[in-house]
């Protein structure tokens, strides 16, 4: 008995050392018919368990299933080492480099107008505006009346607008209806919001115009509020929006809703004034409309004009990020191209 104990133990000794000789799959598959196959060493040597006594082969038997499932341990784990190197010869002569990092995916990112209206939506916040959301579904008369625009005002043909079925529903077709529900939430008290969202508006849709599209208005109302205030804020918005030493101009116009009212101008952020294609060689750029808050707004909204002023200002989304990233047609912006989201 003992001798075959010897002889299993010597054969398993030299059947480890001819393993960590192997270097491919292939020798490792030949190592196993070497010793652990049918025709094996190994099988070869169990056959003198039939010479042995019976009280003596119980013993012998379990030796020998322990000798044999130790080497087919060893061999499983010595094919694993070698499928890993083989894996990685096979990338090296390939030409790729597995110690190199992965190539990081394409991941989405927020869409250029949801990135300036946020960029925007930061800036009023710094100088005191808290966010206030209003509604895109709008009566005519906080579209409109409320606002100091009257049924035969010719002002209202400015704004083509969306109806729905039901009467004096309509689509807004711009954000300063959420001057007076802001107004009549907050009054008698000072405030200063800002207000992004959509509007919409029946017009055809060109490179300069679409027919839905997002505003920020802003309103500020409080004791002894004047156009000074106005222009202040603005520019401190021009210069974090464009960049520091940005200038600002202020040219006259009409909103029926603030009196006096001002078109703003931002110098062309592209030539720096110098003119360009963007700014039709006029070294400026329109950003905003904006101006006193009307005496009839400002008592619709809840506020005694005789107590209370206010400034109020409107600017297009698309506008601005199409300044801030010289993008010229605002189409592209809801065209899903890939290509052009990617570039802005």
């Amino acid at each position: 008995m003992s001798d075959l104990i010897a002889q299993l133990e010597e054969l398993c000794i030299e059947a480890e050392a001819a393993l960590t000789r192997t270097q491919t799959t292939a020798e490792s598959e030949a190592w196993y018919h070497e010793y652990l196959g049918r025709k094996g060493k190994m099988t070869a040597a169990l056959r003198g368990l039939g010479q042995l006594a019976p009280e003596q082969r119980p013993q012998v038997g379990k030796r020998a299933n322990e000798i044999k499932q130790a080497l087919e341990q060893v061999l499983a784990e010595r094919q694993e080492q070698i499928a890993a190197d083989e894996m990685a010869s096979a990338l090296a002569a390939e030409g790729i480099d597995i110690t190199m990092p992965g190539r990081r995916p394409a991941v989405g990112k927020l869409h250029p107008t949801n990135q300036a209206m946020r960029d925007i939506v930061q800036i009023f916040n710094q100088m005191g505006f808290q966010l206030f959301d209003s509604p895109e579904v709008e009566t005519d008369d906080m579209n409109f009346g409320l606002l100091n625009f009257p049924l035969d005002h010719p002002a209202r043909e400015m704004q083509d607008t969306f109806f729905t079925t039901t009467p004096d529903v309509i689509l807004r077709t711009h954000t300063s209806p959420g001057q007076i529900h802001a107004m009549r939430k907050y009054a008698p008290e000072p405030i200063r919001v800002v207000l992004p969202g959509k509007c919409y508006r029946n017009e055809d849709v060109t490179a300069r115009s679409e027919m839905m599209f997002y505003q920020v208005e802003g309103l500020a109302i409080g004791h002894n509020v004047t156009f000074s205030d106005l222009k202040g804020t603005l520019l401190n918005f021009a210069n974090q929006m464009y960049g520091e030493g940005r200038k600002i101009r202020f040219r006259k116009s009409y909103f029926p809703f603030t009196e006096p009212s001002v078109e703003v101008d931002v110098d062309c952020i592209l030539c720096a004034g110098a003119g360009c294609r963007i700014c039709k060689y006029t070294g400026w750029l329109e950003i905003l409309g904006a101006g006193m808050v009307h005496p009839v707004v400002l008592r619709n909204g809840g506020y005694d004009p005789a107590i209370f002023s206010g400034f109020a200002f409107g600017m297009g989304i698309e506008r601005q990020a199409m300044l801030k990233r010289g993008v010229d047609d605002i189409r592209l912006f809801y065209s899903n191209d890939v290509r052009f989201l990617d570039r802005v």
